[in-house]
């Protein structure tokens, strides 16, 4: 199911229960009013009756038989009213009521009203209001009648059912175009996405190197991550066939001294120490070229800390110089990480701590801080290691860090540890700095951008 239909019907489901909600409280709220209207209609027509009612001579409540609302006398018109004693006796009841009784309830007291819901003895449900009153004339005793009206259901619900047809048709009406104008916006919302994985496989074809830049801010993280990683990759290829080159063109020398050891046939006489020198010297040549090979940026690596690859490297070349007894000083916070291979971390601080310990004197010194970076990049890391040694000439600096087209190509001391160094720092686009420490020794500075 694609992502587009996922949301689709995702936001469907949720319009449509806002709807539905929304269409519930709306019946709830319209049925409310309603039936406060009637009770106000119905306080109306109790009004009515009691300005129609009046007391006769002998201080008896009547009501006319001609009353200003003509459904009380037209029986089962849905409009019924009766008129009790405070002691439930009857005293006058309408036409319309006939033998439909309204149930016997509990007598209000004196001004009460009331408004409820209630059936006839025929089952009919009714709105009823009922109101007590209190009459009383100049020669008569003081009396109380309760004055009840009641009106069929019938036109409540034929306004409820055609609020509820208007309402629906409204609302359905309001979600079709809703979603119409949800489908065209999450179109054109998911466009940016479409458009990345039409140049994904463009990148996979071979028709584009890079994905472009021109995309949203949210959407710009994910296509430089992208395309950080498929520059790695090209970087990766590229460094390969370089290696395999470099490694093909650096064998040449010894396999040709190897083949004019043994051109004389099996009665040559074989030089085993120049064997054995040669075969070393081409291990030494594939070990370099795999090891450069290797370097490289890893988009999605999980961060080193780097203060605990350092303590591993001092531990073991403790071992290796433990005759010199060097004082270490080591300046690395917990929180400063390294984003890339492991390997290329180790060899880095390996090479230059291993210069360090065979020039320095008597001390050595290693920082490590994070280079600060911009939103939605992993920071960098600088490095640096400084000793007490010579240092290294400026006469020969650019020389020692330059690659040679030879991988046995190589200066004395230093050449080899920083060459291997600037390979991989060049394949992270860092940059290894060298200089004059504060004792006059060497103060080498391998800086990893931001990621």
């Amino acid at each position: 199911m694609s992502l587009n239909l996922r949301l689709s019907l995702a936001a469907s489901v949720a319009l449509a229960a806002f709807l539905g909600v929304t269409g519930m409280v709306l019946d709830r709220a319209f049925q409310s009013s309603a039936e406060t209207a009637a009770e106000n209609r119905l306080h109306g027509q109790l009004l009515g009756l009691l300005a129609a009612a009046e007391l006769d001579l002998d201080g008896v409540l009547q009501v006319p038989a001609d009353l200003p609302e003509p459904r009380f006398a037209r029986p089962g018109s849905g409009l019924y009213a009766k008129v009790v004693t405070a002691a439930g006796e009857l005293v006058w009841r309408s036409t319309s009521l006939l033998d439909l009784g309204l149930s016997a309830e509990i007598p209000l007291s004196a001004g009460a009203a009331m408004f409820t819901r209630e059936v006839l003895n025929n089952g009919d449900p009714v709105f009823r209001y009922r109101l007590s009153t209190v009459w009383e004339g100049a020669d008569h005793p003081r009396r109380v009648y309760e004055f009840s009206v009641a009106e069929a259901l019938d036109g409540f619900r034929s306004q409820v059912a055609a609020f509820r047809r208007t309402l629906w048709f409204w609302l359905l009406g309001a979600a079709f175009l809703l979603l119409l104008v949800q489908g065209m916006v999450l179109r054109w919302s998911l466009r940016p996405l479409r458009r990345v994985a039409r140049e994904i496989h463009w990148v996979e074809t071979g028709d584009r190197e890079q994905i472009a830049a021109d995309y949203p801010r949210e959407l710009r993280p994910l296509t430089d991550n992208l395309n950080a990683m498929l520059k790695n990759e090209l970087q990766q290829r590229r460094r390969y066939r370089d290696t395999l080159a470099d490694l093909a063109h650096s064998l040449k020398t010894p396999l040709a001294v190897l083949q004019g050891l043994t051109e004389g046939g099996a009665q040559a006489r074989v030089d085993g120490h120049e064997v054995y020198s040669q075969v070393m010297r081409m291990q030494d040549i594939v070990q370099y070229q795999l090891q450069r090979a290797s370097a490289g940026q890893a988009t999605f690596m999980q961060p080193l800390p780097v203060a605990d690859q350092l303590e591993k490297v001092l531990a073991a070349l403790d071992k290796v110089y433990r005759d010199k007894r060097l004082e270490k000083h080591a300046d690395v916070p917990d929180d400063v990480q390294f984003y890339g291979d492991k390997g290329d971390l180790l060899e880095v601080l390996g090479n230059l701590l291993d210069n360090a310990y065979k020039y320095g004197r008597s001390r050595i010194r290693v920082t490590a801080s994070a280079v600060a970076s911009s939103q939605h990049r992993r920071p960098g890391l600088t490095l640096e290691v400084e000793d007490d040694g010579p240092g290294i000439a400026d006469a020969v600096r650019e020389r020692v860090l330059k690659r040679g087209v030879r991988a046995d190509s190589r200066v004395e001391g230093q050449g080899l540890g920083l060459a291997v160094v600037m390979d991989i720092i060049t394949a992270y686009g860092g940059q290894l700095d060298l200089g004059r420490g504060a004792d006059g020794g060497a103060r080498v500075t391998a800086t990893f951008p931001p990621s």
